[in-house]
């Protein structure tokens, strides 16, 4: 099988779009699964369901426009508060979904990870996990990044471990330690940072997302919850992008 074609120049034009003014990796806060369901008068369960729909079209559209990465919040370190149920669904939902998009995974050519402690998860996530990230090991397309049990504090806490045995074993002087030793030690050591940061459904928080990470990176809210994203506001955030003045700091001439 072949993987669907990548935009022509012209076709990004048509919609609106720039090659040279995309972002190079997007993350996504994948919000308001739950209450999208409630809307509807369904139980919440089914807006997590509904919602891995989102995730397949967002993932081949990310990969037809020539994305470098695309990085999914699916749970994080706080949903575990979350009723048993809800998070027995999750777990299954996610294993079946790992399960189903690893003939799409190599389809489309993605190159497949997951960031987030493993602690909690289920033995068959995890196997699951480990067989798609196995088999998908050589791809060389568009990165797809699961972030599960992730929290932003946590992993600069494991990072800082890391940091401080390494001090104590007298591999590393404290001294030395730059923002490049951090970088290196985060779940995403080898990744580029985000560019774009997408929020569904209207909230105006990062929620312990990718803290180091996003530190620049252009934050696009929509007030659409997740099972309604679809191609256009994924278009409309990324030609907000494409507009915006992105100064790191410093002053464009």
């Amino acid at each position: 099988m072949s993987s669907p074609p990548k935009f022509t120049d012209a076709e990004l034009a048509d919609l609106g779009l720039e090659r040279g003014k995309l972002p190079r990796h997007i993350a996504i806060i994948m919000d308001g699964n739950g209450r999208w369901a409630q809307a509807q008068g369904l139980p919440r369960v089914e807006g997590h369901r509904r919602g891995v729909k989102t995730v397949r079209l967002t993932v081949e559209e990310c990969a037809r426009l020539g994305i470098g990465q695309l990085t999914l919040y699916c749970l994080s370190s706080e949903n575990w508060k979350r009723p048993k149920p809800e998070l027995d669904f999750l777990m299954s939902l996610l294993e079946q979904y790992v399960i189903e998009e690893r003939t799409e995974i190599m389809r489309q050519d993605l190159q497949f990870c997951m960031i987030g402690r493993r602690e909690g998860l289920s033995d068959g996530v995890l196997s699951e996990v480990q067989k798609t990230l196995d088999c998908s090991a050589n791809n060389r397309g568009m990165r797809l990044c699961l972030a599960v049990n992730y929290g932003g504090r946590s992993e600069l806490v494991d990072a800082v471990q890391t940091l401080a045995r390494e001090a104590v074993a007298g591999t590393l002087d404290p001294a030395d330690i730059s923002e490049k030793h951090i970088a290196d030690r985060l779940y995403t050591a080898g990744m580029e940072d985000p560019d774009l940061l997408i929020r569904t459904a209207g909230e105006m928080r990062i929620s312990n997302f990718l803290l180091w990470q996003i530190s620049y990176a252009e934050l696009w809210v929509t007030q659409k919850f997740w099972p309604e994203f679809r191609q256009p506001e994924l278009h409309e955030a990324l030609k907000s992008f494409g507009g915006r003045d992105r100064r790191f700091g410093g002053l464009n001439a």
